[in-house]
């Protein structure tokens, strides 16, 4: 029979092993192997099909829209390749966000736009259709811009890596949200619709909720963080 001193001091080096597990980059993987496994799938599906629209294009004809929406469609492609191999790739954290509500905010900050594409289509005129094609790819061409920037310091829940304040994240503090947000007004405007105005309302709510924990946290691993907030802007320069 053992006594209770004795499964005490068994537990405590399983919490402590349990401890600097999670420190490690093989629980990091771990916690990241659902998002790229999710990515993945994308990619595998959305390659064979763009591939076969470029096949099927003619090329000789093809106007201002075809080609834009192409070129689109494989920015997106390429984000979401980069984004795999930073997460596989990506640094350990140095201090995680506490509670509950900043990870659902950031995976529905995440994720949310997915239902917008499940609505049906709208149909647009062909400049504003233009319009929200340019903006889908310019906004995912500064969104792969700012996570390459960004690199292994990539997190989906708000956590602290390694602190990135060059090239785009010398102006602005969240590059990376703010091309997402210019892409997914394209995609709104393609599906647009009351059911899409609202998904896109509360994805920008949820990703306010994710910036400002994102922040705290890194305000808390990075002393030089909160200087580094007081000559940069969250998203827009002069204006928020």
């Amino acid at each position: 029979m053992v006594d209770t001193g004795t499964r005490e001091a068994q537990a405590i080096p399983l919490a402590a092993r349990l401890k600097a597990l999670r420190g490690t980059k093989v629980y990091d993987l771990l916690a990241a192997a659902p998002l790229i496994a999710w990515y993945g799938v994308c990619v595998a599906k959305r390659f064979p099909e763009l591939a076969q629209h470029v096949m099927a294009t003619d090329w000789g004809t093809a106007d201002i829209a075809t080609i834009s929406n192409i070129a689109s469609k494989f920015a997106s492609l390429i984000f979401i390749t980069a984004i795999i191999v930073l997460l596989a790739l990506r640094h350990t954290p140095r201090a995680k966000t506490s509670g509950i509500v900043p990870r659902i905010a950031a995976v529905a900050g995440t994720y949310l736009s997915v239902g917008i594409v499940l609505l049906p289509a709208a149909e647009l005129s062909v400049p504003l259709y233009l319009t929200a094609t340019f903006l889908i790819l310019g906004g995912t061409v500064f969104a792969l811009y700012s996570a390459l920037k960004l690199g292994r310091s990539i997190s989906m829940l708000p956590e602290a890596r390694r602190l990135v304040t060059g090239g785009p994240y010398a102006v602005i503090r969240h590059p990376l949200y703010l091309g997402e947000a210019i892409a997914l007004v394209g995609l709104t405007l393609q599906f647009l619709s009351p059911w899409a105005v609202a998904i896109f309302g509360l994805q920008c709510a949820c990703q306010v909720v994710r910036i400002t924990s994102e922040e705290r946290v890194l305000a808390s691993a990075f002393p030089e963080y909160r200087n580094y907030m007081t000559h940069t802007a969250r998203l827009l320069p002069y204006i928020y």
